[in-house]
């Protein structure tokens, strides 16, 4: 509590008109950069998730072959597929420190794509129109909690801790019932994993504004593109994991 009201002390020194213009500003081009990750996502999860529901049944596909499906997602390589975007994410996250700007823009563009390719698999799984209502029922989720975490003048930095412990349990549950395929298991984890990306989403809208103070506070202003781009990021994460668990309960099988 005191790091927060230390933030919002060191930013009340500065022009309040020229801080809130900054952060809408700033926080524009967080979801400005994520809306555009998660068009990359949608469109090649769709392109390569429709291809897979059609070899399945026999029709002509629209991009991939279906030697090359099958391959992906029958033989081993659907395990690099699948943690492939989970190295990748642990990578850019310790490495944007030594990227320019654009260059991690255009790896987080890139990590969308990989997560699109990693996802592609739900249009086979599940119907468009369940899809799409579940998406809706994300956005609209997502727009309050975000909104909430960064209107609220409550501090909740605090469940920073707690709920990066949940994510850790929660991978490794889904780890163990890849082989486990407890119906019971699946259901507790996309419930808690629901309820831990939403608490996410409010946290990190909350933390993506304190940064940007701290930074506008002591002239950092070099580092907001790249702040913009984590932010973003981490954004991004919240809402694909909160609509892939919701996804498990609202989802209607083909």
């Amino acid at each position: 509590m005191a790091e927060y009201d230390t933030v919002r002390r060191a930013g009340a020194g500065i022009h309040t008109a020229a801080i809130d213009e900054g952060l809408r500003a700033h926080m524009n081009k967080v979801y400005g950069l994520m809306s555009v990750a998660m068009l990359v996502t949608g469109l090649i999860a769709y392109i390569v998730g429709t291809d897979l529901a059609s070899a399945r049944m026999g029709q002509d596909t629209m991009l991939l072959s279906p030697g090359i499906l099958q391959t992906m997602f029958t033989s081993p390589v659907r395990y690099i597929i699948m943690f492939a975007p989970l190295l990748v994410v642990f990578a850019f996250s310790a490495g944007i420190n030594r990227m320019s700007e654009n260059t991690a823009r255009l790896v987080f563009f890139a990590f969308a794509g990989l997560m699109g390719l990693s996802i592609s698999w739900i249009f086979a799984i599940y119907t468009s129109m369940s899809i799409a209502n579940t998406f809706f029922v994300t956005a609209i989720a997502f727009a309050g909690l975000s909104l909430w975490g960064y209107t609220t003048k409550k501090d909740i930095s605090g469940w920073g801790s707690f709920l990066i412990m949940g994510v850790i349990g929660l991978i490794v549950a889904m780890l163990v019932n890849m082989w486990l395929q407890s119906p019971a298991i699946q259901f507790a984890v996309s419930g808690i994993g629901v309820l831990i990306f939403a608490g996410l989403t409010a946290y990190d809208t909350q933390k993506i504004k304190t940064t940007y103070l701290q930074m506008a506070a002591s002239g950092q202003t070099e580092w907001l593109g790249k702040a913009a781009i984590m932010g973003a990021l981490s954004l991004y994460l919240d809402f694909i994991n909160m609509f892939m668990f919701l996804l498990q309960f609202l989802g209607n099988r083909n």
